[in-house]
């Protein structure tokens, strides 16, 4: 695997550093133009990125990367150039009757050098994502993406350098001392997604330099099935959510509530769903290969753990893949491809139950009471995403007012990162910070107070020295208030 060097990352940093400085603000021409070129980018290129991460997992077709990666970029994309001119008007503002006849607005400008440092589950998406909002805002783009998928890795520092000036959006590649060292680094804005752990270290090292970031972590999403939801229809967009890319997914459901004596039913409504989805695991294209065996091992432990510690699991065979269409051998990763497992009978004392899971193992929980779902998600960490599968509108308004989370779907999984205008992002130890859309230019912009006194104004009045007159006016200004 490449690796920037120290120096050349150092000096890649200094250009961007005073190429911002340079342009303060960066005229609307130039900020469309530049995600036009990340637009053409994305499309000439989509056939080698996804072939890029294809080689990086060993197995995961060029449709799951099209629709989890390329298709969200392309709409995120077309909806910025679409409302930037107005995002970037200076907002004017009343102004109170004391100050009148002043005049105030808001002007929106760039913060200057946005770090990005990316995942390897969507290597192309969650590495452009941020970018779009940061060059919408005017600024400049430094990106380290994973150094677990060396080739998309390698094929967006190519991609990147074809389409931009470094001094406008560079990359650099390395593994945990490369990102650590541009988290040290000066930046106007840092923008990280991955793990809670390493997110705390993340924070730690960019608050040396006073540093603000915006951390897209993870944690334990739940699903809730209340007691009138369509099972099949339930389990089948819960089978979607919880598989897609084999669950490695930072806002997949993690764990899933069902009505106590619905466990069987659900059971044999997900087999179905899956068998639906996936009519045979190794080698189908479709279901993508766990991206490391040290990842694979991880996740094979977790289910040992629950086993040994009296769970019950239920894996789904490719029960199809005898009489389906041939295996095709797409790369390495058809030995890293998981088949799905159900849990029951979990515990708090599970790493099942501990640890966010990322593969594609869903433990099921029994419940009775809606206090009883609303007590366990409100005694551990907020999570990234819920997610609520019913008809009546009063529990699904209880379960939105009383939980906290990063962001919810109803009736479905996943589809509030897909809209555009909602912001996403986590709460708590899920993360801090949203982006996507305005909220992401919002994230990305300084927004500065102006205040353009007139000269009509009549703020002498209160300058010393004070005496009956400042008295009077003091009095006065108190009761408009």
């Amino acid at each position: 695997m490449f690796e920037t060097p120290a120096e050349e990352l150092e000096r890649l940093f200094q250009a961007q550093h005073r190429a911002s400085r340079a342009q303060p603000d960066v005229p609307l021409a130039l900020r469309r133009e530049r995600l036009l070129r990340l637009r053409t980018l994305i499309d000439d290129h989509a056939p080698v990125l996804a072939a890029a991460v294809q080689a990086d997992f060993g197995m995961r077709s060029r449709q799951l990367t099209e629709v989890a990666d390329l298709f969200l970029l392309r709409a995120q994309l077309a909806s910025t150039l679409r409302q930037l001119a107005r995002w970037s008007r200076p907002q004017k503002v009343r102004t109170p009757l004391y100050l009148q006849p002043a005049r105030a607005w808001v002007q929106r400008q760039p913060l200057g050098v946005i770090g990005v440092i990316s995942p390897w589950n969507y290597p192309v998406q969650l590495a452009l994502g941020p970018a779009i909002g940061a060059l919408a805002a005017g600024n400049r783009v430094l990106l380290k993406p994973s150094e677990l998928t060396p080739h998309t890795s390698a094929k967006l520092a190519d991609l990147v350098a074809q389409f931009f000036a470094p001094e406008e959006f560079c990359v650099v590649q390395g593994g945990a001392a490369v990102a650590e060292q541009l988290s040290r680094l000066p930046l106007d804005h840092l923008v990280f997604t991955g793990s809670t752990s390493v997110g705390r270290k993340v924070a730690l090292a960019a608050a040396d330099k006073l540093t603000p970031t915006t951390l897209e972590l993870g944690g334990k999403s739940p699903a809730i099935l209340d007691a009138d939801c369509d099972l099949a229809d339930a389990a089948l967009k819960i089978a979607h959510g919880k598989l897609l890319n084999a669950g490695q997914t930072c806002i997949a459901p993690d764990y899933l509530f069902v009505p106590k004596g619905s466990e069987a039913a659900f059971a044999g409504a997900f087999r179905a769903a899956v068998v639906r989805l996936f009519p045979r695991f190794e080698g189908n294209p479709d279901y993508a290969a766990i991206i490391t065996p040290r990842h694979l091992a991880r996740l094979r432990e977790l289910l040992q753990d629950a086993r040994e510690q009296g769970a019950e699991v239920q894996q789904i065979e490719p029960a199809a893949a005898t009489h389906g269409a041939p295996a095709q051998s797409l790369g390495d990763g058809i030995a890293r491809q998981m088949p799905p497992a159900l849990v029951f009978g979990v515990h708090d004392q599970m790493r099942l139950m501990q640890e966010e899971i990322f593969g594609p193992l869903l433990p099921v929980i029994g419940y009775e009471t809606l206090d009883e779902v609303v007590g366990y998600i409100n005694a551990r960490p907020r999570p990234l995403s819920l997610y609520w599968f019913g008809n009546r509108t009063a529990v699904r308004d209880e379960v939105l007012t009383r939980t906290v989370s990063g962001g919810v779907t109803v009736n479905d999984t996943l589809l509030h990162i897909a809209h555009e205008s909602l912001p996403f992002g986590g709460v708590g130890d899920s993360g801090w910070g949203a982006y996507h859309g305005e909220a992401g230019f919002l994230r990305f912009s300084h927004a500065k107070a102006v205040l353009v006194q007139s000269r009509w104004g009549a703020g002498a009045l209160l300058y010393p020295p004070y005496g009956r007159r400042f008295e009077r006016v003091m009095a006065l200004l108190r009761k408009l208030l």
